[in-house]
């Protein structure tokens, strides 16, 4: 008896310890919510928005992302805020996907994305610092003081 009711314990508790879902998967016509660019072809930058009642929304690299979060009503003025169930970026070093809420993002490296100059996201803050100073970055920035001023420093 013991050895069911332990049995049902951890059946019960290992979901809540299991890894994350993965975020969606484009297809191959899947395009950039703000560019139209097509995202498979840039995997390595892709970030995906995940949303509760509509289509997950792809971007071809963070700083796209972020022009969306900034002006939805430039392209899809019917997605809310309160949608949005997660953020997915690929870290630019290991290219793990991570969650963008909990990013670093170097500003003004020497690095291109592939609409040009792009926030590059790291999940380790150690990380980031070590690719400010290698690649000529202008400045470490977290997740929430990304503006749309910053953005446009990046155009």
């Amino acid at each position: 008896m013991r050895r069911l009711g332990l049995s049902i314990l951890l059946a019960l508790l290992l979901p809540a310890f299991s890894a994350p879902a993965a975020p969606p998967v484009p297809e191959a016509k899947s395009k950039c919510a703000v560019c139209g660019m097509f995202v498979q072809r840039h995997l390595d930058w892709l970030a995906v928005l995940e949303l509760q009642s509509a289509p997950s929304q792809f971007f071809c690299g963070p700083k796209d992302l972020f022009k969306f979060l900034h002006f939805p009503q430039r392209y899809r003025p019917e997605i809310s805020r309160k949608a949005i169930l997660a953020i997915h970026l690929k870290d630019y070093y290991t290219l793990e996907v991570i969650d963008g809420r909990k990013a670093f993002f170097v500003t003004g490296s020497d690095i291109r994305g592939p609409m040009g100059n792009d926030l590059i996201p790291f999940v380790r803050r150690e990380d980031a610092e070590g690719f400010l100073q290698d690649h000529d970055g202008r400045r470490l920035v977290p997740f929430a003081e990304i503006t749309p001023a910053l953005l446009q420093e990046q155009e």
